[in-house]
């Protein structure tokens, strides 16, 4: 699609020059750009000259880039993907514009370049900067982005962080190729580069990016929902994995050829589908053979020691309502260190599982007031929209959410920026509605099957109205659909929808979805049937922001 005289919209891609097309995005308005431009190496592109004089190809870059800097938020950032030819010369020119380099990373792949006078190349740049040196996004907690610290791999100690820490700013694929160099204990980025053997190659382009690398800068650098944008389209990897990790994109490219195949690409992507390439290619290297294991199950004193714990510190309610409560659980944890065990907090809560599992802990004195079906309408949703998110970025159960603190932590920020306007909800409610939702989600996909089929077929018509002006949304029981374009974001049950779908439109974060129309079914919402037409909805119309537990058994046991 050629730009227009209008701002350019998100989730779609456009083609014709860079330079001209970032002056038709709206200033202030992208979270993360990725640009990965040509080399100026004379590879040979189907439309586009790489073998520009340095003082020409310098001063188009800094054109380009000067787009990119007025397309930025005040706090977003940019990574640039170069070669060695021009790294140092593109790093100043970022500079002089206003942008702050806060790390100059090396990729480093096999399957290099060969050199006929000179080493073989296999290592790329990657400058990442950002507007504003204190404000900006990085998402260091998630574990998506760190790796295993020597102290998991090497010494087993329990003390370790159990999501691993950052990593260096060396970037490494496949430490065995680089024995001497690179031991497989050093805390480097492992991914493979896009060679044309392999099964992620699309074939149409030549310089394909890993998704897998593509996944940590996104992941790292902006949120769900946040603008994710290429100025140099290429093989559409940016857009397609801004997609899987349920980010918007929008996506430039030269050539004609590529944005067809690029929108074709587009089309077999899915939302939160798996990332192409190796998760961690060190699977594959050698491992340590000198290095510690721990035992597991933990030993009798330890067993006694998380069982006093709880014991003391859970009175008397069961394990589900201890991780939800974050006074009980401060309590179990510091009792586990006093007992000089050592571990952390993550290690406890998840090892009190499994005892419970075990049947090891004594059985629970006291019942926890039952959240009531009113109860989760006012503030389950905002706790499916924070698990959905986290389980999407942070690729993580409920059950690890729940058990590590730092994670609990974006859980409930994630479901105060989604929840009530009131703030009347804690912590304890987000969270044990969370927990309700799963326990109730088998039962309502089994109502929606043997109840709601031909709902799911897509049989049935839902009414729809646009969003904007009156609100025409009936005010009577029923389930509802809220829709942007043609994505769905999200689907609720409500005693009175047009109350809810107004709740969900005063606030911020909902209305940063940009929802413009509403689909709905009126429904008597009887005891026996809830929540089933709500599934059967889930499974037909794929929104992004329900949790998927509601639609697919195969997730039941992991979530």
């Amino acid at each position: 699609m050629k730009a227009s005289n209008v701002a350019l919209s998100k989730n779609r891609i456009y083609q014709g020059d860079c330079v001209e097309q970032l002056k038709e995005v709206k200033k202030k308005s992208v979270d993360l750009v990725f640009a990965d431009p040509p080399f100026n190496i004379g590879y040979e592109y189907d439309v586009y000259d790489d073998a520009k004089s340095a003082e020409d190809y310098v001063a188009w870059c800094r054109k380009w880039m000067k787009g990119v800097y007025k397309a930025l938020k005040p706090d977003g950032t940019f990574w640039l993907a170069i070669g060695d030819e021009f790294a140092a010369e593109l790093k100043v020119e970022a500079q002089k514009l206003g942008f702050h380099c806060r790390s100059w990373v090396i990729w480093y792949y096999t399957f290099g370049v060969n050199c006929v006078n000179g080493f073989s190349r296999s290592h790329t740049h990657l400058f990442h900067f950002v507007k504003n040196k204190t404000k900006f996004t990085f998402n260091r907690l998630n574990p998506q982005i760190r790796i295993k610290s020597a102290r998991q791999m090497v010494y087993a100690d329990n003390r370790a962080n159990p999501n691993g820490r950052l990593p260096d700013n060396t970037w490494i694929i496949r430490p065995q190729d680089a024995p001497l160099s690179f031991s497989p204990n050093h805390d480097t980025w492992f991914f493979a580069r896009v060679a044309g053997t392999f099964k992620e190659r699309e074939g149409f382009h030549g310089c394909q990016m890993p998704e897998q690398l593509l996944a940590r800068i996104i992941r790292a650098s902006s949120k769900p929902q946040d603008l994710v944008l290429d100025p140099f389209g290429g093989s559409g990897t940016t857009m397609c994995v801004a997609k899987k990790l349920a980010r918007n994109w929008m996506g430039v490219e030269l050539s004609e050829e590529y944005v067809k195949y690029i929108n074709e690409r587009l089309e077999r992507t899915e939302i939160d589908s798996p990332i192409d390439g190796p998760e961690d290619a060190i699977e594959s290297a050698p491992s340590t053979s000198k290095g510690k294991r721990r035992q597991k199950p933990f030993d009798e004193k330890v067993e006694k020691a998380v069982i006093a714990a709880y014991e003391s510190a859970g009175q008397g309610y069961p394990v589900d309502y201890l991780l939800c409560d974050k006074t009980l659980n401060k309590k179990f944890i510091k009792q586990c260190l006093a007992e000089g065990i050592g571990g952390s907090a993550a290690i406890w809560n998840r090892y009190l599982m499994q005892l419970r599992k075990s049947g090891s802990l004594p059985k629970s004195t006291k019942v926890p007031i039952h959240l009531t079906a009113g109860d989760l309408e006012g503030f389950g949703f905002a706790s499916e929209v924070a698990w959905r998110l986290l389980s999407i970025d942070y690729q993580k159960t409920l059950d690890d959410i729940l058990c590590s603190p730092d994670f609990a932590e974006e859980f409930d920020r994630l479901s105060a920026e989604y929840g009530p306007a009131s703030g009347a909800a804690t912590s304890l409610d987000f969270r044990r509605a969370a927990i309700s939702i799963r326990k109730r989600a088998k039962v309502a996909r089994q109502t929606a099957t043997q109840q709601f089929g031909d709902w799911i077929d897509s049989k049935k018509k839902l009414a729809t109205v646009e969003l904007g002006g009156s609100m025409n949304v009936p005010e009577k029981s029923g389930v509802f659909v809220l829709s942007s374009g043609e994505a769905r974001i999200f689907v609720d049950e409500s005693q009175n929808m047009r109350s809810k779908v107004e709740e969900l439109l005063a606030n911020p974060n909902w209305q940063l979805l940009e929802p413009d129309k509403v689909s709905y079914v009126e429904y008597d919402g009887s005891q026996s049937m809830r929540y089933g037409l709500k599934s059967a909805l889930v499974q037909r119309e794929k929104p992004l922001l329900n949790v998927r537990l509601l639609a697919y058994d195969s997730e039941l046991n992991n979530a």
